[in-house]
């Protein structure tokens, strides 16, 4: 089969496409031919090792795995002996973000005990591999608050793959939601649903008239202090990335005894619990997943470049 390899932790220039073994499934394990994949924030943490935390995760000093890739959609083609929820011909889905996954190549094995699932009905491969990794994420912010109908959340970084899913889920909870974006993408933030659009190129998002339960900041460019007047007086603030001075996981651990306004930290484990939240989500078109650029194996360095880029909307597609 064809995969991306590379040797070492460094930029796309590491990545060639190379004949590789077609993996031999193991005894709990599913071979799982892959059509779409996404190349997206987790995939360029692992490539880089950026944080250096990636690399306790992911394998040291060099990567455990030669291929990356995290999240697929793809279709059983072999199961192991032990095997028993899956068959051949199944339509499948899943996700890890330990680098283990290996799924940029056109066949990956899989565990069927780990973070995989059958495939939302309905949606094609590529919007089920988009479905995964962002939203995975976004829930995972969800899980750590106490979101009641009516909850008031603001969303910083609304197009990307996290922000554009959390604006959705929230809003199938019936959450009051302001997504804030650029001047460009303000247009394509409405069509996801949200009860209020902020420029940031046009005003300080943290000036907003409203005081918020929670800020969820989805790219992890703001920080508590800069967000704290938007909280309400016991409101929370959630990072996707651990801050500037990776002060986030400790303000996690000290704010909640202060009484007041407080940050919490998402260590989003359990992912065949966030595929089981999501699945029927897409299957209702209550969240549909934005896709911004395809790219063939052949491409990945461009993949990894673009992904890395800071301009990406939503998810990019790899398709083996």
């Amino acid at each position: 089969m064809l995969a991306a390899t590379r040797t070492h932790y460094g930029p796309p220039e590491f990545l060639t496409v190379q004949e590789v073994k077609t993996p031999t499934p193991k005894d709990n394990e599913v071979l799982v031919r892959v059509h779409a994949a996404t190349v997206n924030r987790t995939d360029c943490a692992i490539l880089l090792a950026r944080p250096a935390i990636v690399r306790v995760i992911s394998g040291f000093p060099r990567p455990r795995k030669a291929t990356p890739g995290t999240d697929f959609a793809g279709i059983v083609e072999a199961v192991g002996p032990a095997v028993k929820r899956f068959k051949v011909g199944d339509k499948v889905w899943g996700f890890d973000d330990h680098g283990n996954t290996a799924s940029h190549a056109q066949y990956l094995s899989f565990p069927e005990d780990k973070g995989i699932d059958f495939m939302p009905e309905g949606v094609t491969y590529e919007q089920a591999a988009a479905g995964i990794e962002g939203a995975h994420y976004a829930y995972n912010f969800m899980t750590k608050v106490e979101l009641r109908p009516g909850s008031k959340v603001l969303v910083y970084g609304a197009t990307g793959a996290i922000g554009s899913a959390a604006v959705q889920l929230l809003k199938a909870r019936d959450a009051y939601v302001t997504a804030v974006c650029r001047t460009d993408q303000v247009d394509l933030v409405k069509s996801l649903g949200p009860d209020k659009v902020v420029d940031y190129m046009r005003q300080d998002f943290t000036q907003d008239d409203i005081l918020y339960d929670f800020v969820f900041d989805a790219v992890g460019k703001s920080t508590f202090g800069h967000c704290k007047p938007l909280l309400r007086p016991k409101g929370i603030y959630i990072s996707s990335e651990l801050g500037p001075l990776v002060q986030n996981p400790f303000l996690a651990l000290i704010t909640p005894f202060l009484g007041g306004k407080q940050v919490r930290f998402p260590i989003p484990l359990n992912i065949r619990r966030s595929l089981a939240y999501v699945k029927p989500l897409l299957e209702s078109g209550k969240f549909k997943p934005l896709i911004d650029r395809r790219y063939s194996l052949e491409q990945i360095r461009e993949a990894y470049e673009y992904s890395a880029s800071g301009l990406k909307i939503g998810n990019v597609i790899l398709a083996p």
